[in-house]
Parts: structure tokens; C-alpha cells; sequence
């Protein structure tokens, strides 16, 4: 079960940085920039609300700009970074699959799932991911850059932009639901991260206007990450992919655990919900005589309880799904039951994850890996 890719927490020297766009600024840094461009501050208001609001990026469709200077602010302040490779759909046309090579070649996914309460943005945050979890396509694939606080930003967007279009099944709508759970460990990108979840946040035209509440951030656990980001005063959701409760198997299965161990990750995630009063998130894929042993259900459900009972957690299972060739694979049914049974035996409330996607490499990477030749 040993993975042999080292953990990787800073992306290579080598890696080429994206151009600057809106999306990377905040409100005054983008009246610095216009400003830099003699135009007027107030340029940067307007700009902001035909991206963040109208979602439009063409300089044509932007007639309140004067027509002599609006191509030279587009082309400076909304650069494309991503360029559609495909789209893949299933559900009934409610679920849809993006891959995205960047400017310099990489590849990443993002995820449109619409359901009839919400609808979700899971996104990338980095190319490749250098955390090494065997079980995961990512993981294995390595860790190419860090993505800009654009570059995530603009994965929603273009969501946005197919739902206000009405070009996803169900007619227009919008987007309210992020989960930062696409390719990449959110929390070795923190900075970029951080201000894309600011984009998403902020009221028009500055952001998108998202509710914080409807924001996920996962980690597997990057412990200095996880309490800085419970100084930030954005109320968002926090995702940890434990996969597993006891040391033996984690550092195994997490690589990082090998750094910051079982019980130091969740005290981590018991102070994040003690200090912003959100609900964390335990993620946990269920893989066949792996980790779903009856008795690690047990020991699951023992540690988060003895850290309170206010209602600070809940356990997300996931039906793994598997990569082509993979030894690894989802539980038996019976099993996961069981784990289910005694998870909500010892107080802990207990989902599991209503998979979608498998039928279009729904497994994070698996797309990007199948197109990287």
C-alpha cells in the first residue's frame, strides 16, 4: 500500500505564472490598475460588473465603455487563461464535466452538478496535486503549479455564464454551491485560494455574491493551513479527507499524515468549528477491505465524539470511485451499511455522498490523465 511520489508542498521553479486578470484583484487594486492604464478609477466598477454580474468578457458587449479604450482594458484585465478542451454530460444533462488545459499546457477539471435544491461548482485549485494519496488519480499524477486566484475563479464562471444562459438542463439559474474538492490540495495553494473564495463572497459587482455558508474547502490535512484559515472571518464550510482514524493506516493512505497525525487533525478541525461555528465536514471514501472495517467505524465515531457533541461534525462517506486499473475499489454494501450503523450508533450524524459522474471519469484527474497524452 506504500506510494513511492514524495509529499509536495511547493510547486516547481520552473512553473510559468498566468497573466494578471480582474479576477486576481481586489476592488482597489483594480483602480490601481486602471488608473495605471489612463483611464478613469471608476473603469474598474464597470468592468467588475460585466464579469461578476453579467459574466460577459467580450469587449464588444461592453457598450457603456468607450469603444476606443474597452479592447485595450479587456485585453489587459480579462486575458483568457482557459481554453476548453471538452465537455462531458450524464444525468440527464444536470451533470457536466469540464476540461481545461491552461496556458501553459496543463490540464484540470472542474464539475457543474445541478440538483433540484442547488447547484454545485466543484473545482481545481491546482494541476495535479502534490499530497501523493495512492488511492486518488491526482494524487498520483504529481504536482504540475499552483493555479491562480483567476484561474479557479474563472471555473465558476464559466458555470455561471451555462446556467444564465439556460444551457444546462433545467432551464437558467445560477450558481450557489462551491466545493473546493477538483484536482489540487486547496490548502498548499492558500493564498490564491483564500482570494478566489473572496471573489466568490464579495457582493456585486466586486464578487459573485455567494453565501460563505455555500462555500466547501477541503484539505487533507495541511494543520498551520486549516488554523489560519480560521482567522480569516469567511465563514466557509471545512472538508477534511481523513479516509481513515487510526495512524497505521492513514499514513498510508494520507502521506501527510506521516506529519500531522490523527488526532492532531481533528483538533485542528474542533477548533476551526469552535471558532467560526460551522459544521465540519469528515470526508471519508469507503475502499473495499481497506478502511471499512466495522471496528474503524467504531474508533471513528469514539474520537469525534470525545471532542463534544454541539453538533461540530458530520461524516460524508464516499463510495469510492475508481480509476481504470486501480487495485482500489468501493465497499461491499453491506459494509458501508454497517459503517453507517455505527457511526450514527456513537452520536456522529452520517451521510453518504450521492455519487454522480462515473459514467464520464466522474473520479477527479481521470479525465485530465486520459487526455495528457
Amino acid at each position: 500500500m506504500t506510494t513511492s511520489l514524495p509529499l509536495v508542498f511547493d510547486e516547481p521553479r520552473r512553473a510559468k505564472k498566468p497573466p494578471r486578470h480582474l479576477a486576481d484583484l481586489s476592488g482597489e487594486e483594480r483602480r490601481t490598475a486602471v488608473a495605471a492604464l489612463g483611464e478613469p478609477a471608476f473603469r474598474a466598477k464597470q468592468l467588475s460588473n460585466h464579469y461578476f454580474s453579467r459574466l460577459v468578457s467580450d469587449a464588444a458587449e461592453m457598450t457603456d465603455l468607450p469603444a476606443a479604450t474597452r479592447d485595450k482594458l479587456v485585453a489587459e484585465l480579462m486575458p483568457p487563461l482557459l481554453t476548453k478542451v471538452r465537455d462531458m454530460e450524464c444525468d440527464n444533462g444536470t451533470t457536466r464535466k469540464s476540461l481545461w488545459k491552461l496556458l501553459d499546457g496543463s490540464l484540470v477539471e472542474s464539475v457543474l452538478m445541478r440538483y433540484t435544491d442547488r447547484t454545485t461548482m466543484c473545482v481545481s485549485s491546482q494541476a495535479g496535486c502534490g499530497m501523493a494519496c495512492p488511492f486518488c488519480a491526482t494524487g498520483q499524477a504529481g504536482l504540475t503549479r499552483n493555479m491562480s486566484t483567476a484561474e479557479i475563479v474563472e471555473q465558476v464562471v464559466d458555470g455561471a455564464r451555462a446556467l444564465a444562459r439556460g444551457e444546462i438542463a433545467g432551464g437558467p439559474g445560477r450558481v450557489n454551491n462551491i466545493v473546493f474538492m477538483g484536482m489540487g490540495e486547496p490548502m498548499a495553494n492558500y493564498k490564491a485560494v483564500i482570494g478566489a473564495v473572496r471573489r466568490f463572497t464579495e457582493p456585486a459587482p466586486d464578487g459573485l455574491g455567494i453565501s460563505a455558508r455555500g462555500v466547501t474547502v477541503s484539505t487533507v490535512g495541511l494543520v498551520p493551513r486549516i488554523n489560519q484559515l480560521a482567522t480569516e472571518g469567511i465563514p466557509v464550510t471545512l472538508a477534511l479527507s481523513l479516509h481513515a482514524p487510526d495512524d497505521e493506516l492513514r499514513d498510508e493512505l494520507v502521506p501527510i499524515n506521516n506529519r500531522w497525525k490523527v488526532d492532531e487533525v481533528l483538533d485542528a478541525a474542533w477548533g476551526y468549528a469552535e471558532k467560526t461555528k460551522r459544521r465540519v465536514s469528515i470526508e471519508y471514501a469507503m475502499i473495499r477491505d481497506i478502511n471499512d472495517h466495522a471496528w474503524r467505524a467504531s474508533l471513528l465515531a469514539e474520537k469525534l465524539a470525545a471532542r463534544g457533541d454541539w453538533g461540530w461534525v458530520h461524516v460524508n462517506l464516499i463510495p469510492l470511485n475508481p480509476t481504470p486499473g486501480s487495485k482500489w475499489t468501493a465497499s461491499d454494501p453491506a459494509d458501508e451499511r454497517e459503517f453507517v450503523r455505527r457511526l450514527q450508533a456513537g452520536g456522529i450524524p452520517t451521510t453518504v455522498r450521492d455519487t454522480r459522474g462515473q459514467e464520464i471519469d466522474g473520479a477527479c484527474g481521470q479525465l485530465a490523465a486520459a487526455n495528457r497524452d
